[in-house]
């Protein structure tokens, strides 16, 4: 019995990051978040297995079908056809592939180059934080979108323009959210003493500095996938995004437009994909941030 109660743990001794599993767990909203984005991931990767036609596929006689649930629905198409008699379920679960796609790669070059410039910044100060910082600063200046379409006119339309554009973009704000968790971090004595037994600028930061302002840094890159997303959509409702025939949600929306008084489901569909994923990641986002932040906790 005395060892029983002498090697009982402390609720005390616990890691954090349990603590901060836990809090993240009784966020209810957090916990819907993390469904809705499972789903998401899952609907994207399983696309070949869940589609139940080719996205692509143009069938002319099957133009504009209602969804097979209304009386004059399609009789093989759940959520009707659009203009060209394509699947709506099919290009949406496909579309899914895309918007994931674009999150990753926009965010992680946001994450990559602000991470960088915001550390550099951050540490060695003087001149070099301020030119970094207003050139940061000149690209906030810009409302994002209205910057993406311009790099967008230079570069040309496309789905791989478009991821670069967006992570330009992006670079901004992960670079000042860095900088501003390494000035703290700075001043600390592990820091100080670093620099005491002759430890590399580079190795202080990457390994000793940068590990300490993953809490903020996660936070953001989940949040800024639903920006990716949304800013996706925009730029393939303008026509500047993934060009047809790839299954696009912006685009899906951008096609049904003009058939919105006759054949509402063409762009009703990709919208409320569009709201699901990003509300998703909303939630999601701010359970992280009350989780990872001690003085929002309960």
């Amino acid at each position: 019995m005395t060892f029983l109660l002498t090697n009982k743990k402390n609720p005390e001794d616990r890691h954090p990051f349990v603590d901060q599993l836990e809090q993240l767990w009784r966020n209810k909203t957090a916990v819907a978040g993390m469904v809705v984005i499972a789903l998401f991931v899952l609907t994207a990767l399983l696309a070949p297995f869940l589609s139940p036609h080719d996205p692509v596929d143009a069938a002319l006689y099957d133009q504009l079908k209602p969804p097979i649930w209304t009386k004059a629905g399609s009789t093989n198409n759940l959520l009707g056809t659009d203009d060209l008699g394509r699947d709506i379920l099919s290009r949406l679960i496909y579309g899914a592939r895309v918007s994931l796609l674009v999150a990753v790669v926009t965010v992680g070059i946001g994450v990559l180059f602000g991470s960088l410039l915001g550390a550099v910044s951050g540490y060695y100060k003087g001149f070099l934080d301020t030119i970094i910082m207003r050139f940061m600063d000149i690209l906030l200046a810009f409302p994002h979108i209205l910057l993406a379409i311009v790099i967008m006119a230079y570069m040309g339309p496309g789905l791989r323009n478009a991821m670069i554009a967006i992570g330009i973009v992006y670079i901004p704000r992960f670079a000042r959210i860095i900088r501003a968790s390494v000035l703290e971090e700075h001043e600390k004595d592990y820091v100080i003493a670093s620099k005491a037994i002759g430890a590399k600028d580079w190795r202080i930061i990457f390994a000793a500095i940068l590990p300490n302002c993953l809490a903020p840094l996660i936070v953001q890159t989940t949040l800024g996938f639903a920006s990716a997303i949304l800013d996706a959509a925009a730029l393939g409702f303008l026509g500047l995004g993934a060009q047809p025939p790839t299954p696009e949600w912006g685009a899906m929306i951008a096609m049904g437009r003009s058939h919105i008084l006759r054949a509402w489901w063409v762009m009703t569909f990709p919208g409320i994909a569009i709201l699901l994923a990003v509300l998703g990641f909303n939630l999601f986002g701010d359970g992280l941030r009350d989780a990872l932040d001690p003085r929002l906790r309960d």
